[in-house]
């Protein structure tokens, strides 16, 4: 799905989801480059995020994978 990610000052990370008009906070990610790796939002969906340079600037529209609603170990 196309997603929509951000950083303000207010929220930190956020994502946008402009199918399902949700915008939620990032609240936990597998890694601390946040790309090609895991995240976890604030409504409790997990999304996988592509491999991506570290120094990707935001914000930026990327295909994530939304995962069956299970805990990432």
């Amino acid at each position: 799905m196309k997603v929509m990610i951000r950083r303000s000052p207010e929220t930190g990370l956020s994502i946008y989801v402009p199918k399902k008009d949700l915008e939620e906070p990032i609240v936990e990610w597998e890694h601390e480059t946040l790309w090609g790796g895991w995240i976890r939002i604030a409504n409790g969906w997990v999304l996988d995020l592509p491999a991506m340079a570290n120094d990707t600037t935001l914000p930026i529209t990327i295909n994530a994978k939304k995962r069956g609603g299970e805990a990432p170990e």
